[in-house]
């Protein structure tokens, strides 16, 4: 057993994890209601189901930066 040499053990620092960056900003109950309607009717287009959260957060995003539904919708489907 005296074969074997002890490794120092290296306290290691916590890894940090990143948080989604919103800016504190939530939707508001009417943005909320809005964004389900205009989902509902995305469903009814015939959006696939991964193409629905895709288009649902890619709104989020851009209402959280203070946009209408409208322009957010624009601008996501613009690009």
């Amino acid at each position: 057993m005296s074969d074997y040499q002890e490794t120092p053990v290296n306290e290691q620092t916590p890894v940090e994890t990143k948080k989604p960056t919103t800016n504190g900003k939530k939707l508001s109950d009417k943005q909320k209601d809005e964004l389900k309607k205009h989902m509902e009717k995305m469903k009814k287009g015939g959006m696939s189901l991964t193409e629905q959260r895709s288009h649902r957060m890619r709104l989020m995003g851009k209402m959280r930066q203070g946009k209408s539904l409208k322009a957010a919708h624009k601008e996501v489907t613009s690009s």
